[in-house]
């Protein structure tokens, strides 16, 4: 091409350009640079809000392996065989040490909140928080049903806290925050969504129920870590890991913590609501009978005298269809509805009666207590010793029942009711009301020094 007399090819021109816009970027950057996005973004400035609040839980705790003799014959069954000739003593102990998450959700009285089975085993509870203080821990509650626990720290220097949020208005889709240390790593921080509300998931021996489902990574070691929304508000626990599947992780919401986390505080354990309700499933024939539309709802079976619901004017015969307008669609569901409620609570059930609908209101209350021997000789067949300080000992035995048939006798002593540890005889009392509308009770019984499992059916 032809300029001012100068002859420039194609390629001598691209060259000048080139030079002209590199030594342009040189002299002023910021007429070339692309436009930039602000980097301190809602979740980095959550995540630094709340980290400080977030801890790291050790529990450091004994194994007792027990060693036979016979063990180098490497035969299972010669030394199944031999193992009751031993002391059970006999053997090697060691140190375990096991990682968890946790938030402190009162800094003024040093309460933190994480899951039950993070400190399920008993042992030496340490606390570590964010900026490397170290606390031993006590143990204040722990609720299994509800896989929470709260734990307390003494400090003379002021703790962080979280600000609680509310899971009652949650939106499919919402980004959420997880925050917590899986397998070791402090404070690691993920992010999602809010896959689902009020999901129920099974574990290898229970069902939970009306969880919050998200796909924020949940590792080993996040348990009893925070779920934040956007602000950085705590709107759930994360619990648990959906097994077999990637991106399904569980929060327990706050909202339905909040009881729990008073009843811990206050009690040392979780005072579950009472209303004195049996109910059953209905099938076809029954709902045929009881002229229902279709098959819902469930069927009062029998009510407790002297009862909440005996006051309300509940009776035999009636079927719940809601509860606070959540709609009951089983027994399991029905049972899960009541572990939202504390003591004190009041409860519109929606009822179905001879083909039309109602509303009763029913103010809930704690089991009480001196009905607890009679409901457990009714239920178990089984009647404790009042005082004892080994346990709850078997005073007396249903003639003909179950356990009497089973072999036991005057003199046992109860260890266990499930996950339930009796250490005095008001503690087994409270695990027959706790578990009284289960099918069965597994029990741990001792004789000597001889420990054995015996699964029994509750007898209605």
């Amino acid at each position: 091409m032809t300029n001012f007399g100068l002859q420039i090819n194609h390629k001598q021109l691209f060259v000048m350009v080139s030079g002209f816009c590199l030594a342009l970027g040189f002299l002023f950057p910021s007429a070339i640079k692309a436009e930039t996005y602000p980097r301190r973004n809602a979740i980095v400035e959550a995540v630094r809000a709340v980290s400080p609040a977030v801890v790291n839980i050790s529990l450091e705790y004994e194994i007792r392996k027990r060693i036979s003799p016979f063990s180098e014959f490497s035969n299972p069954l010669f030394e199944e065989f031999f193992k009751d000739f031993f002391d059970p003593g006999f053997g090697s102990q060691y140190k375990r040490t096991s990682l968890g998450s946790g938030v402190i959700i009162d800094g003024r009285r040093g309460y933190i909140l994480t899951n039950a089975h993070v400190v399920e085993k008993t042992g030496t509870v340490t606390i570590t928080l964010n900026d490397e203080r170290e606390y031993g821990a006590e143990i204040i509650g722990v609720d299994p049903d509800s896989d929470l626990a709260v734990l307390h720290i003494q400090s003379d220097d002021p703790l962080p806290s979280i600000d609680m949020g509310d899971s009652g208005d949650l939106f499919i889709g919402e980004t959420v925050i997880a925050i917590g240390n899986p397998f070791g790593f402090s404070n690691t921080v993920t992010t999602g969504v809010i896959s689902a509300t009020n999901r129920s998931f099974r574990t290898k021996d229970r069902v939970f129920h009306d969880f919050i489902q998200t796909d924020a990574s949940i590792n080993p070691g996040n348990s009893g870590g925070p779920l934040l929304n956007i602000n950085g508000e705590l709107i759930g626990i994360n619990t648990a890991i959906y097994a077999g599947a990637q991106g399904i992780g569980f929060a327990i919401p706050i909202n339905k913590a909040r009881r729990i986390i008073d009843d811990l505080i206050t009690h040392g354990e979780v005072i579950d609501a009472w209303i004195g309700l049996w109910v059953q499933d209905l099938d076809g024939n029954l709902t045929r009978y009881f002229n229902l539309p279709k098959k819902q709802g469930v069927l009062v079976a029998s009510v407790d005298p002297d009862s909440p619901a005996h006051k309300a004017g509940l009776r035999e015969g009636l079927v719940i269809l809601a509860m606070d307008g959540r709609k009951v669609v089983s027994v399991q569901d029905y049972r899960a509805r009541m572990k939202n409620y504390g003591v004190n609570d009041d409860i519109v059930m929606t009822i179905w009666n001879n083909g039309k609908t109602s509303a009763i209101k029913i103010k809930t209350s704690a089991f009480p207590m001196d009905r607890a021997p009679e409901m457990a000789y009714n239920l178990l067949g089984l009647k404790v010793k009042p005082q004892s300080k080994s346990g709850a000992v078997v005073a007396m035995v249903r003639k003909g029942g179950f356990l009497d048939r089973t072999g036991v006798r005057p003199g046992d002593v109860v260890r266990q009711v499930n996950e339930f540890l009796i250490r005095e005889p008001i503690d087994f009392h409270k695990a027959v009301v706790k578990y009284r509308e289960q099918e069965s009770v597994v029990l741990l019984l001792q004789r000597s020094s001889q420990r054995y499992y015996i699964t029994v059916p509750l007898r209605r």
